[in-house]
């Protein structure tokens, strides 16, 4: 099986005092151990290093601490899937058509990946918001 990794899973599985974290540690360790395939968008990548480094947490995540562990847990055993101009072109298109503004559509951009990797699952704790840019996706949603 193949499984996308939305941000929101990612930084509660890295994030040990995270209210999610019980929840999204143990998809994070069967990841890692291969269970199935891994996949992240590569915009994630940037936007789990950004919530990391800006998370109200103490002690605070230092920019080289967020890095090691987008290192660690994403880059080195993830699949990373990357859009093209023209993926980048219909997905905020497709955002037009439907009436959404702002910043879902990086929700979008991740839906976008998914479908393109082919992922039979697409993991978040923002189900609705994906619901909103991927109304065809719902089958694919999964919350931890």
């Amino acid at each position: 099986m193949k499984i996308l990794f939305d941000t929101s899973v990612l930084v509660a599985a890295v994030v040990e005092p995270h209210p999610m974290h019980r929840r999204a540690l143990p998809w994070l360790q069967r990841a890692k151990a291969e269970e199935f395939d891994f996949v992240v968008a590569s915009h994630t990548l940037a936007e789990l290093y950004a919530v990391l480094t800006t998370l109200p947490v103490k002690p605070r995540i230092s920019p080289a601490v967020a890095w090691r562990l987008v290192h660690e847990n994403v880059e080195t055993s993830a699949k990373i899937v990357s859009l093209s101009p023209s993926d980048y072109r219909s997905t905020v298109k497709h955002m037009a058509e439907l009436g959404l503004s702002g910043g879902m559509v990086y929700d979008a951009l991740i839906a976008r990946a998914a479908q393109k990797s082919g992922a039979e699952r697409l993991l978040t704790f923002n189900a609705d918001d994906f619901t909103r840019v991927w109304p065809d996706g719902k089958a694919v949603l999964f919350v931890p």
